[in-house]
């Protein structure tokens, strides 16, 4: 999803000499062939729409179900409660028959469920009370999972770290078992802008219940956690019960590095590696393309107050990551053309980059 801008460190990291020569290191270890899942099984990923592509037209469900569907694709995600106009169970179940009138199958989520967030929103009241309304959506929509996360890169920086906030993303999931057992329904966690890495995703998953709780993948937020986002599925992918993909790249600035997601295809991301181990883990998931692109980001990785918020990653779990800040490049930023307003630029390059995503995709996939 869109996230908020990250923190921005000033001060230089002592261990700036440390990190740099482990940089060189990297990318002097040849990185070989990307490895490809062993015994995939023949079946292709359902492609769908992540309505966050296409955020800047502003619809509400029905429309993103009818554009999917002119898109020739099978499935939509709708990430949040503000894709509907109404949270009725009247409302809802026209949703769904237009969904299944178009042949287009509907995964939902709730947004943030840890109320030390920095943006967690009371809107639809409590987290547990959020999720409880989620297992209620899902149950109208056909929604075997309801998506759900903490927030951004900048919740590793409050009050107890994010440790904090994913004990509180435990305890409000744990809270409403029960409800989601009776209804038929399991939880993806989604790690968000940076927000956790793989290890912490996992050790959530061990903690709720793998039986209750998931993984709602997103490789390109692993890149702004300094993972490298095909290793990032290769631990998770086991449990991954949702996902939303879209390419990436990175490479060296100051203080660290930026890294900008691009179309698939545009970026450093090997997709046959990349959609082979999705056949092999989880050919049943749904591949959602959210394509966000022209939208630079730092990696500080090399100052002070970045590492405050990583304060158990080694520089060691970061290899992967320098080898692929070694490989990309700067991209250029786009601008509307001559006597273009922002608005209608936005919405015709947010098109342009999810046709041209699912395009590749079907083109690499047959």
């Amino acid at each position: 999803m869109l996230h908020s801008d990250p923190i921005m460190p000033k001060t230089t990291l002592s261990r700036r000499e440390a990190l740099g020569r482990l940089s060189m290191i990297a990318g002097a270890v040849s990185t070989g062939a990307m490895a490809r899942a062993a015994s995939a099984p023949s079946t292709q990923p359902l492609l769908g729409l992540d309505a966050h592509s296409v955020r800047g037209m502003k619809w509400k469900a029905p429309q993103l179900i009818k554009y999917a569907a002119e898109q020739g694709l099978g499935a939509v995600l709708l990430n949040g409660f503000h894709y509907f106009d109404s949270l009725e169970p009247a409302h809802l179940r026209e949703v769904k028959a237009l969904a299944d009138s178009k042949g287009v199958i509907i995964r939902i989520g709730v947004g943030g469920i840890s109320e030390g967030a920095v943006r967690f929103s009371t809107q639809y009241g409590t987290a547990q009370e959020a999720l409880v309304r989620g297992i209620e959506v899902a149950k109208i929509l056909g929604s075997p999972t309801v998506n759900c996360r903490i927030g951004s890169i900048e919740d590793r920086y409050t009050d107890g770290g994010i440790e904090a906030r994913l004990a509180e993303t435990a305890k409000n999931l744990k809270a409403v078992r029960r409800r989601a057992e009776d209804a038929g329904v399991t939880f993806a966690f989604e790690n968000h802008a940076g927000d956790t890495r793989s290890d912490e995703v996992l050790g959530l998953i061990h903690d709720v219940g793998s039986d209750l709780l998931g993984a709602m993948l997103d490789p390109g937020n692993a890149l702004w956690s300094m993972e490298d986002p095909l290793e990032h599925l290769k631990k998770l992918g086991p449990h991954v019960r949702c996902m939303s993909v879209r390419d990436y790249m990175v490479w060296a600035s100051e203080g660290g590095a930026t890294f900008q997601w691009t179309a698939i295809g545009e970026g450093l991301m090997d997709v046959p590696a990349f959609t082979g181990l999705l056949r092999h883990h989880c050919p049943e998931v749904p591949l959602f393309v959210e394509s966000i692109s022209n939208s630079p980001r730092p990696i500080p990785y090399l100052t002070d107050e970045f590492w405050e918020g990583f304060p158990h990653v080694k520089a060691a779990d970061i290899v992967d990551f320098l080898r692929l800040v070694k490989k990309g490049h700067a991209l250029p930023f786009a601008t509307p053309a001559a006597g273009e307003d922002q608005k209608t630029f936005d919405q015709r390059h947010q098109k342009a980059e999810f046709t041209k995503s699912i395009r590749t995709l079907r083109e690499l996939l047959g």
